[in-house]
């Protein structure tokens, strides 16, 4: 796994996770409080979701073969994936069975000051996780807000770490509170509802990040930025004078396919084309150094079909508007910007 991929962030999120799972089934042991075992069962799991990453990062690294010419990239998009999973039913409806419970049979927390310390140790060491998934972020996220980062990051590590983290974070405020109000009221009832709320949070937390790896999963375009890039290296304003249209797609978070009909002057000779095409490439290749799959197809730019104006009908996997005067074109033709080729 790159650097980028957050490999610091989630060794530390590990570490942090283990030691606080231990301390709050201990605490758990001693007091019977509802939330320190919800608790402690949501560090284990945040635990192997930190493992799960790793696993992802690391097979993801495999070399291309036959049956897989464009690599195994996306391993880190499913083991993300399988986070989101395991937060959820682990972590999340576990922590709301157990907040019923506990409403329903409410008990006093004995042994208050062990759920109370393992809490404020257990706040210190994930604010410390938290730190270093911010810090690690803050190198790739630029000008994104955070909300933007999340949903735009191409890498779904420090996402999910940060998710994971910040979660975390509040279900101990959570719990820190359901258990002071038990130990005020001697009430057992609010350590109930403090689980509950931990339980609700991850739940949500597991949507969320279900729902970004899901459109990782499915195959995302380049950013803006990158595309525009892409579009300045290929023209060279001598053979290439154009990009009739262009698609991107992320093969894994540091691999990028190109896929562009370019357009090229009616007398160019096939070498000439040849010979621009490669350079095109080199073009790209040091703007965008992930752009690592490109295709590339010469067109004849026609002036007139410009002028036009597109179809907007044409969508790829969709069946092109019908409009009077179109004409049946070929599957290379499929999407919304395509220029025809004079001639045809």
């Amino acid at each position: 796994m790159s650097a980028s991929g957050g490999t610091k962030a989630i060794v530390a999120a590990l570490g942090a996770n283990l030691a606080i799972a231990v301390a709050k089934f201990v605490a758990f042991l001693f007091s019977g409080s509802s939330s320190m075992l919800a608790e402690s069962v949501h560090s284990i799991a945040d635990s192997g979701n930190q493992g799960l990453l790793l696993l992802g990062g690391k097979k993801a690294q495999r070399e291309a073969t036959p049956q897989h010419p464009f690599g195994y990239g996306r391993e880190r998009y499913i083991y993300a994936f399988l986070v989101s999973i395991v937060l959820f039913s682990v972590g999340g409806m576990f922590a709301v069975y157990e907040g019923y419970e506990k409403i329903k049979h409410p008990h006093e927390i004995e042994a208050w000051y062990w759920p109370v310390g393992v809490l404020i140790f257990a706040i210190i060491a994930e604010g410390f996780s938290f730190r270093t998934a911010i810090k690690e972020s803050n190198q790739t996220r630029g000008s994104l807000s955070w909300r933007e980062f999340v949903r735009r990051a191409k890498a779904p590590e420090l996402p999910v770490v940060l998710l994971e983290d910040l979660g975390a974070l509040i279900g101990l405020v959570l719990a820190l509170g359901g258990v002071g109000l038990a130990l005020g009221t001697g009430n057992g009832v609010w350590d109930g509802i403090g689980t509950l709320c931990i339980g609700t949070l991850l739940i949500i937390i597991a949507i969320v990040l279900a729902a970004e790896t899901k459109s990782l999963l499915l195959g995302e375009a380049a950013g803006t930025d990158q595309v525009e890039k892409i579009k300045a290296a290929v023209v060279d304003g001598d053979t290439v004078t154009g990009v009739i249209h262009m698609r991107t797609l992320h093969l894994g978070p540091e691999e990028l396919l190109v896929a562009a009909k370019i357009a090229v002057q009616h007398d160019d000779t096939a070498t000439e084309v040849a010979n621009a095409i490669n350079a095109a490439e080199s073009r790209i290749r040091e703007a965008v150094p992930i752009a690592r799959v490109i295709y590339l197809e010469p067109d004849i730019y026609n002036e007139a079909a410009a002028a036009a104006g597109t179809n907007p009908g044409k969508t790829p996997g969709g069946a092109p508007a019908k409009t009077s005067g179109d004409t049946p074109e070929g599957p290379g033709d499929e999407t919304p910007d395509t220029l025809k080729k004079s001639g045809h």
